[in-house]
């Protein structure tokens, strides 16, 4: 039995999609890679915790992924090795199915609530298992593409300068180029040409526009380092960014 949590619209996964298999049964491990080759879905399989968590907390998947993951297992337990991924940066990009036994359900149950993405009740169908495995492939594979997007706009963000940084920090506060001026002691021709250098940069044409893409990533390391105010600074606002739009339509934005 699968535990169901919705459907997305398209059951394809990706050509390159690779399915985990963490389990120490030699059984399971052999009857899911059958039923994995059968539906044409690359494999990979464990047959414990240790040595999967090595491979996954080593470096990003370059692919989209899913794990099939016992619950119970000698040494490090599934649910160890869940708690594990969900401290990693790209926990997203890579679901976990939990494989269980009837005695387990309650525990599986609750990690769904945690963030794993779905369980399978031993002995399960193949039909029901393959279609969450497709959805957990799209799942992981939508997770890639944000992840990358982000890493592309952190680099254009290493790209800017100390002054251009302090430009955009106060220009997606909302304030206008003469107040910006007065903030960092340059004059308003000066702000205006580093305007242009972050817009530039960031690929944006406004504010709002750079404020919104700017608000996707302000979770990342390197995007709180940015906006920290700059040593020597006083009276610059530390609050998110965001905080000082309100966005009305899509051309202009209004300080709240």
């Amino acid at each position: 039995m699968v535990a169901a949590r919705g459907k997305l619209l398209c059951m394809n996964h990706p050509t390159d999609a690779l399915v985990y298999i963490v389990d120490d049964d030699a059984g399971v491990r052999d009857a899911l890679a059958w039923l994995l080759r059968s539906r044409r879905l690359l494999h990979e399989s464990f047959s414990n915790a240790e040595d999967f968590a090595a491979l996954i907390q080593s470096a990003v998947p370059r692919q989209a992924c899913c794990v099939l993951l016992d619950v119970r297992m000698p040494g490090m337990s599934g649910l160890a090795l869940f708690e594990q991924l969900l401290t990693l940066p790209w926990a997203a990009a890579v679901p976990v199915i939990f494989l269980t036994g009837h005695a387990d359900v309650p525990t599986a149950v609750d990690a769904v609530k945690r963030g794993a993405f779905d369980f399978c009740e031993k002995p399960f169908s193949d039909n029901a298992l393959v279609d969450r495995i497709e959805q957990a492939l799209q799942v992981s594979a939508h997770a890639l593409t944000q992840l990358q997007g982000r890493q592309h706009m952190s680099g254009r963000l290493a790209e800017l300068t100390e002054r251009e940084r302090d430009v955009m920090r106060l220009v997606t506060q909302g304030l206008p180029n003469k107040l910006i001026a007065d903030q960092l002691d340059i004059s308003v021709r000066t702000v205006e040409v580093h305007r242009a250098r972050v817009f530039d940069k960031m690929g944006v044409k406004s504010a709002v526009e750079l404020a919104n893409l700017l608000q996707t990533l302000h979770k990342t390391i390197a995007l709180r380092a940015y906006f920290m105010p700059a040593r020597g600074q006083k009276g610059l606002k530390t609050k998110p960014f965001w905080h000082a739009f309100y966005l009305c339509d899509a051309r202009h934005a209004t300080r709240r």
